[in-house]
Formats: C-alpha cells, structure tokens, sequence
C-alpha cells in the first residue's frame, strides 16, 4: 500500500471547538496506533482534503510519524480554492500551517465552493487516488465522514480496498491507555 485516504469526522461534529481540547490528544493517540503499522509497512503518502477535525488532527500524527520515517509524504488535496474563507481566525492559521509543512498541495477543483457536487467528486476523487482508507466513523452516528466511508465501500465491493476504521469503542480505549500511562 502507497497511498492512505485519511477522513473522518469534523471537528463540531465531536463537539470539540478548540484544537487543545483534552480530546484532540485521545483522537490523535488512536490514529497514530493505526497509521504506525502501516506506516512501518512502508506506507508512503498519506492525503487528506483538508477539513478542520480528523484530517487536520491526522496531519499532525503524519508529522510526528516523518520524524522517524522519512519516506512518509502527505498530501492535501482541498475539494475546491479557498475552503478555509469562511473559518475563524485561529482555525485559519491553524490550517495555514498544516499547507505549510505539507509535501504537496493542490485543489480538486481550481475555483472557490460552488455546490455541494463538488464535495462528492471530492470523496469518490479521494478514493480512486488512494489503496485504503482510515477513518473515525461510527454506522451509527449521523455526520460528514459516512460520504466517504460509503465511498469507500463501493470501491472496496469491486476490488480490494481495505478500509481501517477507528470507532468510538477505540477512541475509549485510548483515552483510557492514556489515562493509565499518565497515573
């Protein structure tokens, strides 16, 4: 495996409003536990499209993780230009710094958001340019990350397309491992 799709969940879509919020660290710990292995497999790039929450989160671990391997990329792949116009001040720089230290960045679409078409060509564009996918989803809770997650699956019934899933059972179990470590 190349390449990494890796989505989930917003931000305010865990109710978390601020990127020091106790758990970012607990969210950050879980995909780090299932990037590393991947990543000692020799996964290369992750991708992302950018959004506040998981992606941005995850991009971080991806810069934790280049410290010791240097062969992992990430990529940001923003469905359309100027995506963070409508975020606050602080989110703004916070994603600003994320394109700063990535190895590639580009937009789907080279125009500002016109419909939401444009999100879906991003899922179904994000899958097709990736060998799996990681992401925090839930079946049973409503949100932006089952776009792609169901993506993924229409992919993944045609021709192998792992899909690592990081559920809310183990984002518990971190919190807890983390917990136990500090104690």
């Amino acid at each position: 495996m190349k390449v990494l799709y890796m989505t989930g969940y917003k931000a305010f879509e865990f109710g978390i409003f601020k990127n020091d919020h106790e758990a970012v660290k607990y969210i950050k710990k879980a995909m780090k536990q299932r990037l590393l292995p991947l990543v000692e497999d020799g996964l290369e790039w992750v991708i992302i499209s950018g959004q506040l929450g998981t992606e941005l989160w995850g991009a971080e671990v991806v810069f934790e993780l280049q410290e010791e391997f240097h062969q992992l990329k990430l990529g940001v792949l923003t469905p359309f230009l100027k995506q963070e116009e409508s975020w606050n001040e602080t989110n703004q720089e916070f994603y600003r710094s994320i394109l700063a230290r990535a190895d590639f960045v580009e937009s789907i679409f080279n125009k500002p958001y016109e419909g939401p078409e444009q999100l879906k060509i991003k899922n179904r564009y994000m899958v097709h340019k990736s060998d799996a996918m990681l992401i925090i989803f839930e079946a049973e809770k409503e949100g932006s990350a089952r776009y792609p997650y169901f993506e993924a699956m229409k992919k993944a019934e045609t021709q192998p397309y792992p899909i690592f899933q990081i559920n809310f059972d183990d984002l518990q179990s971190a919190a807890e491992e983390a917990s136990w470590s500090e104690e």
